[in-house]
């Protein structure tokens, strides 16, 4: 079990802890560790490429970024510490390259030390720091493939399959959470594991419990058909959406989440309100109101590499959901409606408003009942250590 374990974790997150949504596969994860030793979350490190011609969104980025670095080494709500690190966003820059790592090494060990973190489990998410990852003493090496991060948005996609391949061939084991991918790739690591996703599920299936609705959602007409989320132009598809909505003018469409891509057409629509980025703490609470909960996602290599948490998240609130097609979601077709064209799925919306009922919601929430994050964590232990060693951390 975890509890018998003495974990020390340095984990390189996908995310930074200040400003990104915390829902993440890593932070769910650390959540867990912190139970039962140090563990240091670095925020991500920079992956796109700069990209000045963005104007105010670029300046936002760099302010941010700087507000995080600025808040140096912090005690986390969720059991662990947090820490930004300065480093240049040219990882695809070669000759810059070793400069750079031994800037951000440096920062990291320094840390390390700071909290007696001498000989951790290395758990890599972001693919830029592989070589500092491979280099640094460690007891294991664990590389998180949750995304395909050579399909993000501004990115030098040759640096970054360089990388992903390295850390395959080096990592202790590879954790995938979709299983097509871990089919096609798990021959290029040195060990892998199909681990997916787990679920806060006590904290939404009892959100319904308290009857406090806030505010901005409150007045909305009902019946409402939801998405919490962010909006972003590599994942969630925006013109697919707007015609969906065009076809049920009757209902009320809410997206609870930050946008980064341009959703001036969503807005100009009368039944449609932005309510932004809320903490993650109140997101069962605004996903309690939906009636419909969608999943609108584009049909691109990232999607279909994907596994959105916030299927198993709809599920526990016992939501009736409507989703264009992604490999993980075969699995959930007894729970879940699964649409390829705008037309089609108004037409599953307003079967799955028809139909829900509470011998639905119960089978919806049984489905995900077990997959805690706590048995997520014992998985990739089992796998990662031998059986009979109790130890794991600093010497």
């Amino acid at each position: 079990m975890v509890k018998q374990m003495n974990l020390d974790v340095l984990c390189f997150g996908g995310g930074d802890w200040w400003y990104h949504s915390r829902n993440h596969y890593d932070v769910r994860t650390m959540e867990v560790f912190a139970k039962y030793g140090k563990v240091l979350f670095i925020n991500s490190i920079v992956m796109q490429k700069p990209k000045i011609s963005q104007g105010r969104r670029f300046i936002n980025k760099l302010i941010r970024k700087a507000r995080s670095i600025s808040r140096g080494l912090e005690k986390s709500g969720s059991g662990f510490w947090v820490y930004s690190p300065f480093s240049l966003p040219l990882h695809h820059v070669v000759w810059l390259r070793p400069l750079n790592n031994k800037i951000l090494q440096l920062q990291v060990e320094r840390v390390n030390c700071k909290l007696g973190i001498r000989n951790p489990i290395l758990w890599v998410v972001s693919p830029p720091i592989c070589d500092i990852a491979i280099r640094m003493k460690k007891a294991r090496l664990v590389y998180q493939r949750t995304d395909l991060y050579e399909e993000y948005p501004n990115i030098d996609v040759q640096t970054i399959r360089q990388f992903d391949l390295k850390l395959k061939a080096n990592a202790d084991l590879t954790l995938f959470v979709n299983r097509k991918l871990y089919e096609e790739e798990g021959e290029q690591c040195k060990k892998a594991i199909y681990v997916d996703h787990g679920v806060n599920y006590e904290m939404f299936v009892t959100a319904e419990n308290n009857r406090e609705v806030f505010a901005d959602i409150r007045s909305i007409r009902r019946p409402i058909v939801g998405f919490f989320g962010g909006i972003d132009d590599h994942t969630f598809d925006v013109d697919f959406v707007e015609k969906v909505i065009d076809r049920l003018p009757q209902m009320s469409f809410v997206f609870v989440g930050p946008a980064s891509s341009d959703c001036s057409g969503l807005l100009a629509k009368n039944n449609v309100r932005m309510l932004g980025q809320k903490p993650y703490e109140q997101i069962p609470h605004y996903g309690k109101c939906f009636d419909v909960a969608i999943m609108p996602w584009k049909q691109n290599r990232w999607i279909q590499g994907c596994n959105p948490i916030k299927l198993k998240e709809y599920l526990a609130l016992g939501k009736p959901i409507v989703s264009t097609p992604f490999a993980e979601l075969q699995k959930y077709y007894d729970v879940v409606y699964e649409a390829k064209s705008p037309i089609e799925f108004a037409e599953c919306i307003k079967r799955a408003l028809a139909e829900d009922n509470a011998e639905w919601i119960t089978a919806r929430r049984a489905k995900v009942q077990a997959s805690t994050w706590d048995s997520k964590a014992q998985l990739v232990l089992d796998k990662l250590f031998v059986k009979g060693q109790e130890s794991v951390g600093s010497d």
